[in-house]
This record gives C-alpha cells, sequence and structure tokens, in this order.
C-alpha cells in the first residue's frame, strides 16, 4: 500500500531499484524517476538491471548511471521492484534474500514483495510515481518530470490507449508545467530507431494475415529474421499494434521466436475485448487491452490456440454489447 511505502521511505535511507529484463518506458522511466524522488528525499539510491537499456530511454536524465548487474551485491535498506508480474522478472539474483517493495499497475502481478503496492487504475507505474512524490511531499523536479512523462507517454501510446484516464492527462499537464517537452520526448521515443528496425519491421509485416473472420491478424518474428535484420531490443516496439490501424481488426497476435520452440506472444486489442483474460490462460497477464505470455511447443499449433482463444474474446465481447450475455467481457 502507498502508506507502507511512504513509512518505508521515512524511516530508511539506502534503497536499491530495479525493473524487469528488457524493460520499457514505464519500467525505465518510473524507476529513475523514483531514483531523483528518493535523492531529492536525502536518501541513497541507485537503479540496477540486468541487461542495455533500449536507445529510446538513454537520453533521461539518470539513465547514464544505471548500473548493470548480474545479482545484488550491495546492502540496501529495500529494493523497490517495478513493473514485474514476479521476482523473476528483473532477472538479478539475490532479490529473494532483500526486502522487496513490489509496484506495479497490473492486476495479475503476484504478491512477491515485502511490501505490495498494486494499483491497476494507474495507467503506467509513472503515475503511480507521481502519486508517491505528493503523497511523501517531495516536489516534482524536472528530472523526475521527465522520467515520469516517459512512463505516461509511452504505456499509454501517447495517450491514446484506453488506459489513458483524466488523472492520466491531469499528471501528464502537471509534468509539462515541470518542465517537460513533449515534442522532445516523442522526438527520442519515435523518431530515433537506427535502420535496422525498418528492415525488421519489413520482415515480419511480411508475415502478417487474417484469421478466417477477418477481425483478428497475427504476425511472427523469427530468430533469423532479427540477426538478419541486426535488430537489438527494442527495434520491434509497437509492432503488435500497425495491424488495429486497419478499420476491421479487432486484436492482434504477435509471437516472436526466442529459442528453440519457445516464443514470447504478446496481445492487443480494441474496446472491450479482454486479451489479459487470454494471456492469464497461458500463464501470461497484462490490460484489457495489451497483455503478454510465453509459450512453448509447435508454433503452428500455438499460434492457432491463441488466435483462437483471442477470436473467443472478440466473440464474447460481442455477445455482451448485443446484450446476449450480461457477463462482463473481464469476467470470463
Amino acid at each position: 500500500m502507498l502508506s507502507q511505502v511512504v513509512e518505508l521511505i521515512e524511516n530508511k535511507q539506502r534503497f536499491g531499484i530495479t525493473t524487469h529484463i528488457k524493460p520499457d518506458g514505464d519500467g525505465v522511466g518510473s524507476s529513475l524517476g523514483l531514483c531523483w524522488l528518493l535523492k531529492s528525499l536525502g536518501k541513497s539510491a541507485e537503479v540496477i538491471v540486468h541487461g542495455d537499456i533500449p536507445l529510446a530511454y538513454r537520453s533521461l536524465p539518470g539513465a547514464d548511471e544505471i548500473q548493470h548487474v548480474e545479482s545484488v551485491g550491495e546492502a540496501y535498506d529495500a529494493i523497490f521492484v517495478i513493473e514485474c508480474s514476479d521476482l523473476e522478472r528483473p532477472g538479478i539474483a539475490g532479490l529473494e534474500d532483500q526486502f522487496t517493495v513490489n509496484i506495479d499497475h497490473h492486476a495479475t502481478s503476484e504478491h512477491f514483495g515485502t511490501i505490495n503496492w498494486i494499483d491497476s487504475t494507474a495507467s503506467a507505474v509513472g503515475e503511480m510515481i507521481y502519486n508517491l512524490c505528493k503523497a511523501i511531499g517531495g516536489r516534482v523536479t524536472k528530472e523526475i518530470a521527465e522520467c515520469v512523462y516517459m512512463a505516461l507517454v509511452t504505456d499509454t501510446g501517447s495517450f491514446h490507449f484506453s488506459n489513458t484516464t483524466e488523472r492520466t492527462l491531469k499528471v501528464a499537464s502537471e509534468l509539462v508545467k515541470a518542465g517537460v517537452k513533449p515534442a522532445v520526448v516523442s522526438e527520442a521515443v519515435y523518431n530515433n530507431y537506427p535502420w535496422s528496425r525498418i528492415e525488421l519491421m519489413r520482415q515480419v509485416l511480411g508475415t502478417v494475415r487474417r484469421d478466417e473472420s477477418g477481425r483478428i491478424a497475427f504476425l511472427r518474428q523469427t530468430l533469423k529474421m532479427r540477426e538478419s535484420a541486426g535488430a537489438v531490443d527494442g527495434d520491434n516496439n509497437g509492432f503488435v499494434n500497425i495491424p488495429l490501424s486497419a478499420r476491421d481488426i479487432l486484436a492482434a497476435v504477435y509471437m516472436r521466436e526466442v529459442g528453440p520452440n519457445e516464443y514470447r506472444a504478446s496481445l492487443r486489442s480494441k474496446g472491450d475485448i479482454n486479451v489479459a483474460k487470454v494471456a492469464e490462460a497461458f500463464g501470461g497477464g497484462g490490460h484489457r487491452n495489451a497483455a503478454g505470455l510465453k509459450v512453448e511447443g509447435d508454433w503452428d499449433e500455438k499460434e492457432a490456440e491463441l488466435v483462437a482463444a483471442v477470436r473467443e474474446a472478440v466473440e464474447r465481447a460481442e455477445a455482451v454489447a448485443a446484450g446476449d450475455i450480461t457477463v462482463a467481457p473481464d469476467v470470463f
């Protein structure tokens, strides 16, 4: 809970902050925003991650001070674990022996922390960090504002995803007042990719297909594609959303090969179509319109299973909208 987090910060001094491997804008922005907040309160704090930070987020204040580690080598009073479904997601050994604070906005997050602050109504963890700053009496500095704004803009798809709320926009407004320049952030996020992204996109979009209903798109990315394009983590950001720009497409399934018969799948949808429930059925999780999971086995078979499950979610949402069933689409 927020009150427990405030009390912990007030009574302790040395903090570590981490997020999941292959971090997104919310993971990086929220971690750095929290780090700046703690430092402004006279605390000792540092961000530790396993792996590289995507290029789009390296211009954030403090990004050059992020520590790259494989295990916890410092004595912290507590470690904040940002936007992770479980304690394995950061990929850092020794976290299980630490006092951990789990901060997440995904309802599917496991309550693995010594303290768990989960707010599924928040558009991003960045929104929660802003709330923490206000609750603890901190000042929203330009550094905090820039980091938190990055979290908001990336996790809301530049404020056009369904998780964007009145509260989200109010927070964004306050961040702009604190010195954020939205155009500069957008340039870093959307116009700062290497050519390898374009080459990878060309190959991935060559695989896009529609199911028999014509309303679900599915696309693939092989390890060979990534290698031939010279792509790195982050180059495929947003690929899953591209088919949704077509009027008739209501949901998309994007599978990426990560090893022999091992795949990561991203699910996206429009309106009340709940792909989080689909992901949960396969051991994953996420939000109503954006979710992810891991699967193993035959690619064709797993893809067919996912597409069929998403199709069922589409049909159920339509049945609810038509009044044919009374169960809400997020309760199946």
